[in-house]
C-alpha cells in the first residue's frame, strides 16, 4: 500500500485520540476520509466539521461509495475494536489491506526524524510540551499527539520543512514497535495493560525491544532509576533525567503565589529562570525531559525559555476547568494508579490547606481487578472519594470484579461513596466543593462542563 496513491482511507474506531490525528493527517492530504465510531463525541463533531463522514452504528451498509474500492482504499482499525466487528469482516472478506493504527503512523514517520515519548505516565504531557517547543522555534516540528494541545487546538501539527516529527509512542498492543524512533524519552515502566502483556517481565521487555529500535546516531533520554535495562544499537547515545538528577535536571526550583520557576541543566549549557506554563510540579519533570528532547533538536535556550512559559497543557491532562477563590475544579485523565498518585501530590502542594475531593471512574476491568489495592492506596492520598461504575471501552465485565473493590480498600475514616455518574451532578449539589478533580480515562469528563456550572453557582449561592 502506497500511501501517497490512495484515495480514500476508512477508519473503524475514528474518535479515538490516536485515530484522529491521522484523520486530520489525510484530510491535509486530500484524501477522502470516512469511517465509524460507537458514539458521538466533541471530537468526532471536529472531524465532520472538518470533512471527514463518520457514522455511529455498526453497519457495512453505510459506508460510502469511495471506500468500496480495495485498490485504492487504505483501512485503519484500532485494536481497541474487536475482531469480529461488521465493518472489519466485510473489509476483510472484500480484500482489502488492514492496518492497525500504529502501523500507519510507522509508515507515514518513518522517512522523518521521530522524536518518541513512550511510558506508563506523562507522554501526553511531555510529548505535547516538546511539540510546542519546537513548533514555537526555528527548528519546527509535525507531530502527532495523544492528546489536544491548548495552544493548538488539535493533536496534528504540520511542518513543511522541519526533519522532526514529535510522536506520542504508545506501549498499548505493542503499538510502539512499529515506530522507528530518532531519540526516545522513556518517562516511566510502572507496569500496566496486563491484559495485553501477562507479567511485569513483559511489560519490561516489550519496552527493552523498543529502545533497541532507536536510530543510530540518535538518543534515549530515560528517567532515573527505571527498572528497564535498555539495549539501544552502537551509536545511540543514553542519557538520564529527573526533577533533580541526572544528565538533564533541574535546580533552583521556586514554587509560590500559583507559579513554577526552574533552572534547567543539562550536560553542555543551563538556561536560568524557566517559568512554568501549567505551574504543577509534576510538569518539572515533564519539563526537563521535553527541553532535553527541544535543545538536542536545536532549539536555542531562549527559544525553550520562551516555550515553557507559554505552553497551556493538554485537554484533560491537569486540566483546570473552574478556579477561584472559592471553588477550584479540574479535570485529569490519570487513570494508573502511580499517575493517580503524581496527581494527588501535585494538587496538595498547591492547595496544601484545603479539602481535595476526587470522582473516580475506573477505566477496565483487567486493570481493576490488577491494581485496586493500588488505586485504593493512591485514592487514600484525598479527603474525599467518589467512585462511579468501571468504564468498560473495549472490554466484557469480568465476575466480580467492580468499582466496590477499590472502595472497600480505601483507608479508614475517608469519606467515601459509590455513585452512579448519572447521579454525579444530583450528589454534588448537596456537597461543600473547596478543590474537586475528575479523574479516568472513560466519559467521566463529559459532565465537566455541567459540573463546572453547578460548582460555581454553588459558591455564588454560598456568597450570598
Amino acid at each position: 500500500m502506497n500511501i501517497e496513491t490512495i484515495k480514500s482511507v476508512y477508519f473503524v474506531g475514528a474518535g479515538g485520540i490516536g485515530m484522529s490525528a491521522l484523520i486530520r493527517y489525510f484530510l491535509s492530504k486530500g484524501k477522502e476520509v470516512a469511517g465509524y465510531d460507537r458514539t458521538p463525541s466533541e471530537l468526532t463533531g471536529c472531524l465532520i466539521a472538518e470533512g471527514a463522514r463518520i457514522h455511529y452504528e455498526e453497519d457495512a451498509a453505510l459506508i460510502p461509495d469511495c471506500c468500496k474500492d480495495p485498490a485504492t482504499t487504505l483501512v485503519v482499525y484500532t485494536p481497541a475494536v474487536p475482531q469480529e466487528h461488521a465493518e472489519l469482516v466485510y473489509f476483510r472478506q472484500h480484500g482489502f489491506e488492514i492496518y492497525k493504527r500504529a502501523q500507519v503512523l510507522g509508515i507515514i514517520t518513518r522517512s522523518s526524524k521521530g522524536l518518541c515519548v513512550a511510558g506508563t505516565h506523562g507522554k501526553t504531557t511531555t510529548s505535547t510540551m516538546a511539540a510546542h517547543l519546537l513548533h514555537q522555534s526555528h527548528v519546527g516540528c509535525t507531530a502527532f499527539l495523544g492528546g489536544i494541545s491548548k495552544n493548538y487546538g488539535t493533536n496534528l501539527l504540520l511542518s513543511q520543512d522541519s526533519p522532526y516529527t514529535v510522536i506520542e509512542a504508545d506501549e498499548f498492543d505493542r503499538s510502539f514497535h512499529w515506530l522507528s524512533p530518532w531519540m526516545s524519552v522513556i518517562t516511566a515502566t510502572d507496569p500496566d495493560h496486563l491484559d495485553i502483556y501477562g507479567t511485569e517481565e513483559a511489560y519490561l521487555e516489550s519496552f527493552r525491544h523498543y529502545t533497541t529500535l532507536i536510530q543510530p546516531g540518535g538518543a534515549l533520554i530515560m528517567h532515573k532509576g527505571l527498572a528497564l535495562k535498555p539495549d539501544v544499537q552502537p551509536g545511540v547515545t543514553v542519557y538520564s533525567y529527573a526533577r533533580t538528577e541526572g544528565d538533564f535536571h533541574a535546580e533552583n526550583i521556586r514554587i509560590g503565589n500559583g507559579e513554577i520557576f526552574l533552572d534547567f541543566v543539562a550536560p553542555d549549557t543551563r538556561i536560568n529562570d524557566i517559568q512554568l506554563g501549567v505551574p504543577v510540579s509534576i510538569n518539572i519533570e515533564n519539563g526537563v525531559a521535553a527541553m532535553a528532547l527541544a535543545h538536542l533538536s536545536g532549539a536555542t535556550d531562549e527559544e525553550i525559555r520562551q516555550g515553557m512559559a507559554t505552553f497551556r497543557g493538554v485537554d484533560r491532562r491537569f486540566d483546570f476547568k473552574l478556579k477561584t477563590d472559592k471553588v477550584v475544579f479540574l479535570s485529569d485523565y490519570a487513570h494508573h494508579p502511580a499517575e493517580i498518585a503524581q496527581s494527588v501530590k501535585s494538587i496538595r502542594e498547591l492547595y496544601a490547606d484545603r479539602k481535595i475531593t476526587a470522582i473516580f471512574q475506573p477505566h477496565l476491568y483487567t486493570r481493576t481487578r490488577d491494581f485496586y489495592r493500588e488505586f485504593a492506596d493512591s485514592l487514600s492520598l484525598l479527603d474525599e472519594v467518589i467512585l462511579t461504575e468501571i468504564y468498560p471501552a473495549r472490554e466484557q465485565p469480568i465476575p466480580g470484579v467492580s468499582s466496590q473493590l477499590i472502595y472497600d480498600h480505601l483507608r479508614p475514616g475517608i469519606e467515601k461513596c459509590i455513585c452512579p455518574k448519572e447521579e454525579i451532578l444530583k450528589l454534588l449539589a448537596g456537597k461543600h466543593i473547596e478543590v474537586l478533580i475528575v479523574l479516568g480515562a472513560g466519559d467521566l469528563d463529559n459532565y465537566s462542563p455541567q459540573i463546572a456550572k453547578l460548582l460555581q453557582a454553588n459558591a455564588e449561592n454560598e456568597v450570598k
